[in-house]
């Protein structure tokens, strides 16, 4: 959700690319924006959300 680095923002990617859904945290709840920055910069993010919302929303998801 929040960190350092390319590498999950990478694999992240590679989720949304083989038909995942794709969450980052949003930079303001965020501790350390640079992966989920760099995960939207790469395009494999469908939707920034605030790290409260993250369960909601991953739940939700998985109920469509």
């Amino acid at each position: 959700m929040t960190g350092m680095g390319d590498d999950g923002a990478r694999g992240l990617l590679e989720m949304k690319q083989a038909g995942g859904r794709t969450f980052a945290q949003d930079e303001s709840s965020s501790i350390v924006f640079g992966m989920p920055k760099e995960a939207i910069a790469l395009g494999g993010v469908d939707k920034v959300i605030p790290l409260k919302h993250i369960a909601r929303d991953v739940l939700h998801a998985t109920v469509q």
